[in-house]
């Protein structure tokens, strides 16, 4: 099964359940964090799994399922948005929250952008953004882990959380084989630049969707040297926060990232050309 990353469709995911224990296929998109929210799982039937998508909702374990991934990612979006003025995150940026009284998840999310901004050499840097502090670059990937964790904990033979490129996984396709993800050409809406296999995360970052976004920590402007950066790992939130900062940094960030356990990058340059690390599991 390949699945397309950037986009806003994604084929349901699938496992291989026990033979007397089949299993059906649950999709439901959420709008949230200013991007729609694609969750894919496969549920042991009997659970009265329905498909969304018509008029006709998801019930019993899997709506539960799917209500709890979805609260998760609301309240990220409700604890972290800079759009939203009363947020805990609005309220630091301007002085009126202190850290120390603020929820303890933006605590736990600025602690790994301090780890993340050491890995990168300052290439990832929230706390070099105007307007001051912003982890945007990492809590998406922070907020569809914390999505997928609650799907996993109740009993979900398989799950897919896709918010715009950057994905979470677990189970396997029902194929039986790793999950394969196309990556999409960053200047061909219905072209992929090349399919890689995912165990855990990828997470994409690029300008050709929301045009130059991206902000140079270094430069202290909107800069980046890559057209579309990807990277795999463990973490989600981590792979999120690397992709942003390999688009911005481009070949450099690519060679620290080489030295990085776990997490393998691919990127897009701006003149069409391409490099990668040396372990990233492209796919055929």
């Amino acid at each position: 099964m390949t699945t397309t990353t950037g986009a806003a469709h994604q084929a349901p995911p699938g496992a291989v359940p026990r033979p007397d224990e089949p299993a059906s296929d649950v999709a439901h998109v959420e709008h949230v964090m200013g991007t729609a929210v694609s969750l894919h799982l496969r549920v042991r039937s009997g659970t009265r799994a329905a498909r969304s998508g018509t008029s006709k909702e998801p019930s019993g374990l899997a709506g539960h399922v799917l209500e709890l991934a979805c609260a998760e990612l609301h309240r990220a979006d409700a604890l972290f948005s800079t759009w939203k003025a009363e947020s805990p995150m609005s309220r630091i940026r301007r002085g009126s929250l202190p850290l120390a009284t603020a929820p303890g998840e933006i605590r736990q999310v600025l602690d790994l952008c301090a780890d993340v901004r050491e890995l990168t050499c300052g290439w990832f840097d929230p706390w070099a953004m105007p307007g001051g502090v912003d982890p945007t670059g990492l809590v998406k990937g922070w907020a569809v882990e914390r999505a997928l964790g609650s799907i996993r904990a109740h009993g979900v033979v398989a799950a897919c959380v896709n918010a715009g490129g950057d994905l979470a996984v677990f189970g396997r396709p029902a194929s039986g084989e790793r999950w394969r993800m196309g990556i999409r050409h960053p200047w061909r809406a219905d072209a992929l630049a090349c399919i890689v296999f995912v165990d855990s995360a990828l997470a994409t970052s690029g300008t050709y969707e929301r045009g130059p976004h991206l902000f140079d920590p270094r430069a202290r402007r909107p800069s980046a040297r890559a057209a579309s950066a990807s990277v795999v790992g463990p973490s989600l939130a981590i792979a999120d926060a690397l992709a942003t900062a390999l688009c911005v940094g481009g070949d450099d960030v690519l060679d620290r990232l080489a030295e990085i356990p776990g997490y393998e990058g691919y990127l897009v340059r701006t003149d069409g050309t391409e490099a990668w690390t040396e372990a990233m599991p492209f796919a055929s």
